[in-house]
């Protein structure tokens, strides 16, 4: 990556650098009509000329995700169904079954349907298969399945699903379903307020502050905002949530982009909401982008305690651009800096390594807070508090690419009842269950420690000769068992995945949060914490 030179301030070496500037933007301007020509003869060329008949939106449609493959995985293509999905993500409404699915070539698997909407109404649990809708059969249908499940309200389909490997069929109308950005807040105890803050749609600051203004009048004198799993959103709503504690004109983010109308700062615009309230956030290795904005900001100007493991780490502002026929890029148009000037971009997708994955930075550069506290760049937010089982690790990361605890769960419901989440205990003889599970699953994933040995066996067996090489296949047995140790290991941190896929199976997503007030290790470490008036302004001086 190309480093940025300080511009001196004689007029010569300006004039000189404005030149060179201008010729460099004619130079790429020329590239660009070059390949634009180039291409548009080969792709009118291949479809007039190819032994088969060929598809053109197919070809096109594969030529541009490749193309942007490239780069970074927020840069992307949006037909007129993406522009869609995505207007409804922002906007927090939509039409459908209300039901979060994973769309798989054959089926669509239930993740979570929500509670009280259609899908919820219609009989649909977790885990079950949805093979047809209508009168089309998942497998044969090319695009995303699930925009099948999408509609007008009032509409109905009919779905046959597969459960327990029963077929089943189930008739769903369609209403609107309304995504809230605070699905859940209540307090912890008598005088310290809990909200969570799942996403950052148009409704999230709104409903951030009527809940915090509502826990107030309920007796709320200290807040744990959780944005655990919190992919982000909206740039504005992160600026607008943290304005709700930080007085107006406050810097909260900073753009910078080789796009001069993209270099902005954003500062809070309006009059806060409570500037004195002590205050937690919660995060995970699942609060990204605007959660990190809100997080970042509010640990540089020190006014919350950050808590919980390294945020994802993503540094990197999206903008839509319409293109033709209703269709849009989703670009990357900058980097942001948090108050203290830090970008937490964890992943250089522009350095890659010899497979082509995106590198992660291992370098941290050192930033201080109004307080003058040290943070660093360039891996997500760091914590001030790090509580251990909310970190992951490859082993965690496998199981729940692999749905291990995701299918673990689903049998588990079928084999346990609960009347209410109070009742809820997940037993030694039940995580001794799961790690026969993972067994019975062949379950098996690759380390970094792993690879290495790999590469170096094959490197040339010649030279290694076969005492070397047996060892080096003594190692990565030992390497196997002791993945199968580390599911003890890990097991707090694994059981806590485990308990909260569980906990939503019974008492969807609202049955979870209450749980969490009295059993989340986080959470409960917050109010200690919050507590204690001399340890939290401790953190914070």
């Amino acid at each position: 990556m190309k480093r940025l030179i300080k511009k001196q301030v004689f007029v010569p070496v300006l004039a000189v650098a404005i030149f060179v500037g201008a010729s460099s933007f004619k130079s790429d301007f020329f590239e660009i009509a070059k390949q634009i020509e180039i291409f548009t003869t080969l792709f009118k060329e291949l479809n007039m000329n190819y032994v088969d008949e060929t598809n053109p939106a197919e070809l096109m449609d594969s030529a541009i995700k490749n193309m942007l493959g490239e780069l970074d995985p927020y840069t992307q293509f949006l037909n007129e169904q993406d522009v869609e999905s995505y207007k409804i993500n922002n906007s927090g409404e939509y039409s459908g079954i209300g039901a979060l699915v994973r769309s798989y070539e054959s089926k669509l698997v239930v993740v979570e349907p929500y509670e009280g909407y259609a899908a919820d109404k219609a009989g649909l649990k977790a885990g079950d298969e949805i093979i047809k809708i209508g009168e089309t059969l998942v497998a044969d249908f090319d695009d995303n399945a699930g925009e099948l499940l999408k509609g007008a309200n009032n509409s109905t389909v009919e779905v046959t699903f597969v459960r327990q490997g029963e077929t089943k069929t189930t008739s769903i109308t369609r209403e609107g379903v309304e995504v809230d950005a605070v699905p859940f807040y209540d307090m912890i105890d008598e005088k310290t307020g809990y909200i969570v803050l799942a996403r950052f749609n148009r409704k999230a600051s709104k409903q951030t502050q009527l809940a915090l203004q509502d826990l107030k009048g309920r007796g709320a004198e200290r807040l744990v905002l959780d944005l655990r799993g919190n992919p982000g959103g909206l740039l504005s709503e992160a600026i607008n949530v943290t304005n709700l504690f930080v007085p107006k004109g406050e810097l909260i983010v900073t753009t910078k982009s080789k796009v001069k109308k993209f270099n902005q700062e954003y500062r809070t615009k309006n009059k806060p909401e409570d500037v004195d309230i002590p205050l937690v956030v919660l995060i995970n290795g699942k609060s990204a982008s605007a959660s990190e904005i809100v997080s970042g900001g509010l640990q540089d100007l020190d006014r919350a305690v950050i808590l919980g493991a390294r945020s994802f780490g993503k540094g990197l502002v999206q903008r839509p651009l319409k293109l033709t026929y209703g269709t849009q890029l989703k670009v990357t148009i900058s980097r942001y800096y948090t108050p203290s000037g830090r970008c937490i971009q964890s992943l250089d997708y522009w350095n890659r390594d010899a497979e082509g994955n995106a590198v992660r930075n291992t370098k941290f550069n050192e930033f201080t807070t109004k307080n003058g506290r040290k943070v660093w760049d360039g891996g997500g937010v760091m914590p001030d508090v790090t509580i251990e089982s909310l970190k992951t690790n490859s082993l965690i990361d496998a199981l729940e690419a692999n749905n291990i605890i995701f299918d673990f769960a689903t049998n588990y419901f079928y084999e346990h009842n609960f009347d209410d989440v109070s009742d809820f205990s997940f037993s030694e003889s039940d995580y001794m269950a799961f790690k026969s599970y993972v067994k019975e699953q062949n379950f098996t994933f690759q380390t970094k420690t792993e690879k290495l040995l790999e590469e170096s066996i094959n490197a040339d067996d010649s030279l290694l000769g076969q005492d070397v090489q047996e060892k080096y296949k003594d190692l990565l047995l030992a390497v196997n068992r002791g993945k199968i140790t580390a599911l003890d290991s890990y097991k707090k941190e694994i059981q806590k995945n485990l308990e909260d896929e569980i906990i939503t199976r019974y008492f969807y997503r609202n049955g979870l949060y209450k749980y969490y007030l009295n059993h989340d290790d986080a959470i409960l470490t917050a109010k200690e914490l919050l507590a204690n008036n001399s340890k939290y302004n401790g953190i914070l001086q």
